[in-house]
């Protein structure tokens, strides 16, 4: 871990200087910036993926090198509904916290960031009011065809004066894997505050920085996600804007995540023991030492280094080696690694937005898994680790015909 000398970087919640460095990863493309045959030739921008710690809120965030606008355009490439078991997770999701919430047709729900309208098509099967707020316009309108009101906005305090204006307070406020995005946490925190009624609840979903530590998930680093989250950094945000967390649950999705139920300060929730009981997890985990962090970029170069002999030793032996999903992990993995498509022939993915195009940066293409009704490939790297069982599911065929699946986090298994 460095502690810079140079230019001085302050906590995007708190404003605290933040002196020290989590991790560097080099430079890299936004990760869902996929590119056409005729981007090839043309120039592309990398920008430094660096990673600071705050030692005051515990915030953990990415230098600022670019703007949310600049990452979420109009074909921001990555839409929710593609993943079954994510769509299953949500359903489960909507059916649990409308039964919970008492939610009805007299009810108003909110989804912050809510992509394509995968989680809230379930919601209207409750005939619960609902309203959508996605920046991506190409998502958007996917959602508005299938008939889900969806305003094309980037969410945060104006927006929610101008929801409340025109619509209601929300009694559920969403946000599934959107907290991290933000580059404003504050305002955005602000709109929720905003935007929630009195007695209103609001849950927010959001890979774990604990699960990222533990588990070596570095890949779940990229431009697109601002912040690492933790209770205890959540904590402090929603202190600071009049809200508090009330419930925590631990959730097995994108290799670890929390999903946390938050109210006003001031709502008469009682706060639940799992809120405690994460809270001293994190608190014996070190989140709050500095210590605890310094570990992290070496943990990150072994894998590197694992993943480069791998693929070496594949391309000495005469192996082909393909890789699956096209995900932003795969992005931040290629590019730290500086691997093209000399180690890795192509990528599949079921996508079709994402087919005949090419990964960011590394520009191996990205084909439909139709290919491998015609191809033997010896090895296929799973880039969406958290995904492996569905994607073997997939590959079976190939797996009875002897190719190998690999994955790399938290370290290199071969099955």
């Amino acid at each position: 871990m460095k502690i810079l000398h140079n230019k001085k970087i302050c906590c995007r919640h708190c404003n605290y200087e933040t002196k020290f460095k989590f991790v560097d990863l080099g430079n890299s493309p936004p990760s869902n910036e996929y590119l056409t045959e005729k981007c090839l030739d043309m120039p592309e921008i990398f920008y430094p993926l660096q990673v600071f710690v705050c030692s005051n809120c515990w915030l953990v965030q990415t230098k600022d090198f670019s703007s949310g606008s600049e990452l979420f355009k109009e074909d921001y490439s990555y839409l929710s509904s593609t993943s079954s078991s994510w769509l299953e997770h949500c359903k489960k999701y909507v059916k649990e916290i409308v039964n919970a919430l008492n939610l009805s047709s007299s009810s108003f729900v909110v989804e912050l960031a809510s992509n394509d309208g995968y989680l809230l098509n379930y919601l209207k099967d409750y005939e619960v009011p609902c309203l959508g707020i996605e920046p991506t316009e190409g998502t958007a309108k996917i959602a508005q065809r299938n008939g889900i009101e969806t305003l094309v906005k980037f969410f945060g305090y104006e927006t929610a004066k101008n929801v409340k204006k025109s619509h209601n307070k929300a009694d559920l406020i969403i946000g599934n894997n959107v907290y991290a995005h933000v580059p404003d946490i504050n305002d955005f925190t602000k709109g929720i505050k905003t935007l929630l009624k009195d007695d209103g609840t609001v849950t927010l979903e959001f890979p774990s920085l604990l699960s990222l530590i533990n588990q070596n998930q570095f890949d779940t680093i990229y431009h697109e996600h601002f912040s690492y989250l933790s209770l205890i950094s959540v904590q402090n945000i929603f202190k600071t804007h009049g809200l508090k967390v009330w419930k925590i649950e631990n959730l097995t999705t994108h290799g670890g995540s929390l999903r946390v139920y938050g109210c006003h300060e001031e709502a008469s929730i009682d706060i639940d023991s799992s809120v405690k009981d994460q809270m001293n997890k994190e608190i014996d985990a070190g989140l709050q030492k500095i210590d605890s962090y310094k570990n992290f970029q070496q943990s990150c170069e072994e894998i590197k280094i694992s993943f480069l002999e791998f693929l070496l030793e594949a391309k000495k032996a005469n192996k082909k080696v393909i890789g699956y999903g096209a995900a932003a992990k795969g992005s931040t993995l290629l590019n730290y690694s500086g691997v093209k498509d000399d180690l890795i022939e192509y990528v599949c993915d079921g996508a079709e937005f994402k087919q005949n195009k090419y990964m960011p940066g590394s520009h191996i293409p990205i084909k439909h898994p139709s290919v491998l009704d015609d191809d033997s490939p010896d090895f296929i790297i799973i880039f969406p680790w958290n995904l492996a069982n569905e994607i073997s599911n997939l590959l079976k065929d190939k797996r009875n015909e002897g190719a190998k699946l690999v994955t790399f986090i938290p370290e290199l298994k071969i099955w």
